[in-house]
């Protein structure tokens, strides 16, 4: 039985179980170590299973589960993208809660994803408490993004950019580059400390001490910075 949910919002309500669909795509293997985390809890369930595209939008109709989460490869078939692939089972089931799985996307199109209307991100490499945080911070409202995947935005970019002698991005901890990406996108504080697993109020002291290295003043001034120094694609903001 799926969830039941606020229909203003499509959240679940408190108490109630989290209806979990698996759209991996045709791996067993690595559905059945999903099934076996979400399972595993008493406040969630996996209410459909799919591995082909249109088995994968019939059961989100049919199955209307809370959080579906979705591989990339049962769409890549047919010639779709991600975004497009997010669009069609947000389409298929109003409400429901996306966690796009591993997308395999080039640093600077993790943002479009987001922009496509998915509010997880996860690796496959993710560790049952990863998968677990994830479904309750995006059934719950939240944005919840991969430590593994932020990270990974981090290195790519630090790599790709020549070091200035005086570049005060270079000055930022790799957790306060994790929050500045995050904070670009438009997340809150509360939705950061959910992703990262932190209190709120070490979000709050990390953005303002990244934004005092970086001669920030507000978050226009931020957005400016992330798009000037090439971290997200302005395309997408």
């Amino acid at each position: 039985m799926t969830a039941a949910r606020d229909q203003s919002s499509g959240v679940p309500r408190d108490g109630a179980m989290v209806g979990v669909m698996l759209a991996i795509g045709d791996f067993p293997m690595l559905s059945a170590a999903f099934r076996s985390v979400v399972d595993h809890e008493r406040d969630m369930a996996v209410v459909a299973e799919a591995r082909s595209r249109q088995a994968i939008l019939a059961q989100a109709r049919s199955a209307a589960p809370d959080v579906v989460i979705l591989g990339y490869e049962a769409f890549a078939a047919d010639g779709i993208g991600v975004p497009e692939a997010i669009d069609e089972v947000r389409a298929a089931a109003p409400g429901t809660r996306v966690i796009a799985l591993d997308c395999r996307c080039a640093t600077d199109q993790f943002a479009t994803v987001l922009k496509a209307g998915a509010t997880g991100l996860l690796t496959r490499e993710a560790l049952a408490d990863d998968v677990v945080a994830a479904i309750r911070a995006v059934s719950a409202g939240h944005t919840y993004v991969s430590p593994a995947i932020l990270t990974r935005m981090v290195d790519t970019y630090v790599r790709r950019t020549p070091a200035a002698a005086d570049d005060p991005y270079e000055h930022l901890t790799d957790r306060e580059r994790q929050i500045l990406l995050l904070a670009a996108l438009g997340h809150t504080n509360r939705d950061i400390a959910r992703s990262l697993d932190l209190s709120e109020q070490a979000v709050h002291s990390s953005r303002a001490s990244l934004m005092e290295k970086l001669d920030l003043h507000d978050r226009v001034e931020l957005l400016r910075y992330t798009v000037r120094r090439g971290l997200l694609n302005p395309s997408v903001l």
